[in-house]
C-alpha cells in the first residue's frame, strides 16, 4: 500500500499535492485539529496506508529553533496558554500527548498544538514550558494515526515566531520553508530522489 503524505493546506506539500513522489498518496487534512483528526481518520480508512507522514510549518516559542529550522515532531501536545497560566484544566482521563511512531532524520522536538494561534509574547512564554514549536493540527493528525494503528510522523518547518508579528511572517516565509522542508526530506531519500 502507498504510504499517505498529508498537510493542511496545499501550498505545504510545495508542489507534492498534484504530484507526490512514488509510493505516496498526497492529501489535505484542513486546518485545526479536529478537522485534521476527522480527515486523517477518514484517508486512513479509504486507503490503509503503510504509514503516514505529515508536513507543514510551525511557528518557534523562543530561541530554541529559528525561522527556516527543519524538525520532526517527536510528539504533539495538546494544550493552552489559559491552562498554562491555571485558568484552565482538563479532565484527568483525557489524552493530550501522542508521539511519533516512525523516526526522520531531522531533529526532533515536542510540538504544541493550542486550540488557535497564540499572539502574544505572554502566551508564547507560557506554551513554551511544554515545547518548543506550535501547530495547529498534528495533534488530530497522531490521534487518528494512533487510533488506527498507522505509523505516523511530521516534519515541520519554521515559518514564524510565536506572538504578534507571527502571521506577517508566516505570510513571507511559509513558501520558502516549505519548499526546504521538501527539498531537505527528499536529499534525505525519506520522499525518494534527490530534491530538484
Amino acid at each position: 500500500m502507498p504510504s499517505l503524505l498529508l498537510a493542511a493546506f496545499p501550498p505545504e506539500l510545495a508542489g507534492l499535492l498534484a504530484t507526490p513522489p512514488a509510493g505516496w498518496r498526497a492529501s489535505i487534512t484542513g486546518v485545526g485539529a479536529l478537522a485534521a483528526a476527522l480527515e486523517t481518520a477518514r484517508l486512513l480508512a479509504a486507503h490503509r496506508p503503510d504509514r503516514v507522514l505529515f508536513l507543514g510549518t510551525c511557528g518557534a516559542y523562543d530561541d530554541r529553533l529559528r525561522v527556516g529550522d527543519l524538525l520532526a515532531a517527536a510528539e504533539a501536545v495538546t494544550t493552552s496558554v489559559e491552562e498554562r497560566q491555571g485558568r484552565a484544566y482538563r479532565p484527568e482521563p483525557e489524552r493530550t500527548r501522542w508521539a511519533a511512531t516512525w523516526s526522520l532524520p531531522l531533529p526532533a522536538h515536542t510540538v504544541a498544538v493550542p486550540p488557535a494561534i497564540t499572539r502574544s509574547a505572554e502566551g508564547a512564554r507560557a506554551l513554551s514550558a511544554v515545547a518548543a514549536a506550535e501547530h495547529l493540527e498534528l495533534a488530530g493528525v497522531f490521534a487518528a494515526c494512533h487510533a488506527a494503528g498507522v505509523p505516523g510522523a511530521a516534519a515541520l518547518a519554521v515559518a514564524n515566531r510565536v506572538g504578534p508579528e507571527a502571521h506577517s511572517e508566516w505570510k513571507a516565509n511559509q513558501e520558502r520553508v516549505s519548499r526546504a522542508l521538501v527539498a531537505a526530506l527528499r536529499a534525505a531519500g525519506v520522499l525518494g530522489g534527490e530534491a530538484a
